[in-house]
């Protein structure tokens, strides 16, 4: 099956193509530096890990870069707050990151670059954009004339005319700068300094540049003219998205990437889950809270394109999915020894076998890891079932040789996914301190208790067993059976 992805430049799922055979760049809007991270970014940087592991998986080689946006009014007015520095604050909040998605098992980017990095790329591009009479310069300020670019609102839809429309005169009062534009919907390439904060020299005299020059720098310097794939959270398709489109096609005369890829928002009472509302939940916050897997179960389980509503109900079920996979993935390491395994194995490719055919034609229809999930919950529940039957009965009734092939391609699988389970030790193993014959002493005095109906002190003696690493199975008969 060929690999489709819905293209929100041309609103239809097509066939992926990469400029060349076998690799793929690629490029994330990342994150502007002035907070901790929150919910709505981890869906974000874990949609985008997802689908650069898929293609590894199917073989491509991904150059992925990721930027930082480290200046921006937002981090100026936190440094302003707490007597430091623009750098000061970027610094901290980009070490928090890293340390936020080293939690979310998400891989690095092969570079990050910062804005304030790049500021040579960006005073160039501003340069050419003016020569080439698409940016004017006005009182230390340079202007995007939006205008000059026929193909401005290709990627949103939106038409300046009716943007204009709508407006109605708001746009002039909103923005304190409008009496510098030629045109209302002008933005800013590069910004006048102001007192008291940071500024760059240029030929249009001190300032700092303007946040969608930024990208289209860092794409330009990092990746080419023309990438791949350019992605983010579909509240940048405008006017982020659509102005580096602007700037970088009006500079290039190329196309700035043949795919747009955008993730939904996370919901919290049908609002967007950001900042500026305050209904936002911090990664960490969230991390201290609930398992970072289940956290990713909690992305994987609906469509990427799609809003995601955050609950407690979302996350409880997202935590019980997880508890189901983590049973089959540790499968190897609790019963292989018995099974005779050498777990010991490379992960599957695409073509190794039905379950991981099933998962890559899923997921190969526009990313549908939600739909390729389920194969990963099928063979967790197979394998949960085999260990249940080999601790209750020392046998299972399936060979060893299924059993191994379900277990790698489960594990495989999760790989893709970045899920992982961490070795636990068995109950059986465990050193409770009590002997066979005190267990059975309790067990007995359990059943004791429970024909006289004093339900209460056989659910404590069950609870204190289970304290101390012992289960019981109840038997239809009336007997108890238990191991450790």
């Amino acid at each position: 099956m060929t690999l489709t992805l819905y293209n929100t430049l041309t609103r239809q799922k097509e066939s992926f193509q990469p400029l060349e055979a076998g690799k793929v760049k690629m490029y994330c809007c990342g994150i502007t530096v002035y907070d901790y991270c929150h919910l709505g970014h981890a869906r974000t940087c874990i949609t985008w890990d997802l689908v650069r592991r898929y293609l590894q998986w199917r073989g491509y080689e991904v150059q992925y870069i990721q930027n930082f946006t480290d200046i921006d009014d937002k981090i100026l007015n936190r440094a302003k707050q707490e007597g430091t520095t623009m750098e000061a604050v970027s610094d901290r909040f980009i070490a928090a990151y890293f340390e936020d998605m080293e939690n979310l098992q998400v891989k690095p980017a092969n570079a990050y670059p910062r804005a304030t990095h790049s500021l040579d790329g960006i005073k160039r591009l501003v340069a050419e954009l003016e020569a080439k009479e698409y940016a004017y310069a006005s009182e230390g300020d340079v202007y995007y004339a939006v205008r000059n670019f026929a193909d401005y609102g290709k990627l949103s839809g939106r038409k300046l005319d009716d943007l204009q429309a709508g407006a109605s005169g708001r746009v002039e009062t909103d923005d304190p700068d409008s009496q510098k534009k030629k045109y209302p919907f002008d933005f800013a390439l590069w910004k006048a300094a102001k007192p008291d904060e940071p500024f760059w020299d240029s030929p249009w005299g001190a300032g700092r540049p303007g946040w969608h020059i930024e990208c289209s720098a860092m794409v330009r310097e990092r990746l080419g003219e023309t990438i791949d794939l350019h992605v983010g959270g579909s509240d940048l398709i405008f006017p982020h998205h659509e102005n580096e489109i602007a700037q970088s096609e009006a500079a290039t005369g190329k196309p700035l990437a043949n795919y747009w890829l955008h993730n939904g928002m996370v919901k919290v009472g049908g609002e967007k889950m950001s900042k500026s509302l305050g209904n936002f939940t911090t990664i960490r916050d969230l991390l201290e809270k609930v398992d970072s897997m289940a956290v990713r179960l909690f992305v994987l389980q609906g469509h990427y394109r799609k809003p995601l509503d955050f609950t407690d109900e979302a996350l409880e079920a997202a935590t019980n999915g997880w508890h189901t996979l983590k049973e089959g993935l540790l499968f190897g390491g609790n019963y292989g020894g018995k099974l005779g395994w050498n777990l010991d194995f490379s992960p599957l490719t695409p073509d190794a076998n039905d379950f991981t055919k099933q998962f890559r034609d899923s997921v190969d229809d526009d990313f549908n890891f939600a739909e390729g999930l389920a194969i990963l919950f099928e063979l967790a529940k197979d394998l949960r079932r085999a260990g249940n039957l080999l601790v209750h009965q020392g046998s299972t009734d399936v060979s060893p040789d299924i059993l191994w092939e379900q277990w790698q391609t489960l594990v495989s699988l999760a790989g893709v996914l970045g899920l992982e389970a961490k070795s636990e030790v068995l109950p059986e193993v465990s050193q409770n301190g009590l002997t066979d014959a005190e267990i059975e002493d309790l067990i007995e005095q359990r059943i004791s208790a429970r024909k006289q109906k004093n339900f209460a002190e056989g659910d404590r003696l069950r609870d204190e067993l289970k304290a101390k690493g012992i289960t019981l199975i109840d038997q239809a008969g009336g007997g108890t059976k238990w191991h450790r």
